[in-house]
């Protein structure tokens, strides 16, 4: 199972997040610093309000969303990659993980220490950066003295290698991440292998007071935040309130959106924590397609550019082995018609075959051997 890391530094919101997120007490949140050491891991549910529609529609009691995993990773301090603080572990623990939420603080409370002394969300992510760059800087030079003695018996993929290390290692010099440089398919095969930090996708999230919740665009250091995450890494910001959101963990489903509306954040029934979890499975490059019927309304997981086998393979191996077509609809279409049956008068359902590449939100029906 693929997962995201919590990453940011000591005393952010990292560990109240992820118990929001996950919906546990897992994580030990306490004004001090390092309270969290080894890492929390725990699985999340994706939102997704079309699993009740295509419920309803199929008149199925049973739904199953698509799952993936967050982890909460200590927090990091400026000289983690010379081992200051948790450093050593903390780089360690990011680079198990596939993809990096980076929580930024964006609230004055002088309650709360911050490691810093001060809130400056800019810095506090630069910090960040600069020691994910230092550890990669450092796991480059490595990997080129190993390399350079291979290279030198003309081993074609260990030169291939070198000149992309040669590449990497001038991209991060400028402050740069390595998921930001343009490479060839070719290159990016190699650069997986080199199991950099900085190649890991990246987005913020902006952990505001209940007072920014409804509106966080007047809080200037969102509005940096943004202009930051565009510029430099070109990801996106989400935008969310720990707090709120460890508040929201205890009361019933039923009651969450009033609560929110009564904090005036419009469509109460999304929270901040539905939509970080929704990003991070976009982020790690996951999707999901949808099946329904009396039994039950599911969405299955794939990757973003599985094609049809692949994506029939998840619900069990032998239905990739034996493969025929894949009865198709797109949600979007299913809603315009009103039906499965209106769908199939006005040629919407469609019959895709083994090089059909899956989209989002499609509502699928294999035919195998089986």
């Amino acid at each position: 199972m693929l997962c995201a890391g919590i990453v940011g530094l000591p005393n952010v919101g990292k560990s109240t997040l992820f118990n929001a997120l996950t919906q546990s007490r897992k994580a030990l949140a306490a004004n001090y610093r390092f309270c969290t050491i080894e890492p929390n891991q725990g699985v999340v549910t994706v939102p997704d309000e079309r699993l009740d529609v295509l419920a309803k529609i199929s008149k199925t009691q049973k739904i199953i969303p698509s799952v993936f995993e967050f982890v909460d990773i200590a927090g990091l301090v400026k000289g983690a990659s010379q081992g200051e603080g948790l450093g050593n572990q903390f780089l360690g623990h990011i680079r198990e993980v596939d993809a990096i939420v980076q929580v930024v603080r964006c609230f004055e409370n002088s309650d709360i220490e911050h490691v810093m002394d001060t809130v400056d969300p800019i810095r506090d992510i630069e910090i960040i950066n600069t020691e994910l760059i230092l550890a990669d800087l450092d796991s480059v030079q490595k990997r080129r003295l190993r390399q350079q003695k291979i290279a030198k018996g003309g081993d074609k993929k260990a030169q291939a290698e070198l000149a992309l290390l040669d590449r990497v290692e001038v991209h991060l010099n400028d402050g740069k991440h390595a998921f930001t440089m343009e490479v060839t398919p070719e290159e990016a095969a190699i650069r997986k292998g080199l199991f950099l930090l900085t190649a890991k996708p990246t987005l913020f999230a902006c952990n505001v007071s209940e007072d920014d919740l409804a509106h966080p665009e007047n809080n200037s250091w969102v509005r940096k935040v943004r202009d930051y995450a565009a510029t430099h890494l070109g990801t996106r910001v989400v935008v969310v309130s720990a707090e709120i959101e460890s508040e929201l963990m205890t009361l019933p489903p039923e009651e969450r959106a009033e609560y929110l509306a009564g904090l005036g954040v419009e469509n109460g029934a999304e929270t901040g924590a539905g939509t970080l979890i929704r990003e991070a499975y976009t982020l790690l490059g996951l999707r999901s397609y949808l099946t329904t019927g009396e039994k039950e309304t599911r969405a299955w997981t794939i990757r973003a550019g599985d094609k049809a086998p692949v994506a029939a393979g998840v619900i069990h191996s032998d239905f990739e082995k034996s493969f025929i077509s894949a009865e198709t609809t797109a949600y979007d279409d299913l809603i315009a018609c009103g039906s499965f049956v209106r769908c199939r008068e006005l040629g919407k359902t469609r019959t895709e075959g083994k090089e059909y590449v899956v989209q989002d939100g499609d509502i699928m029906e294999f035919k195998t051997f089986l």
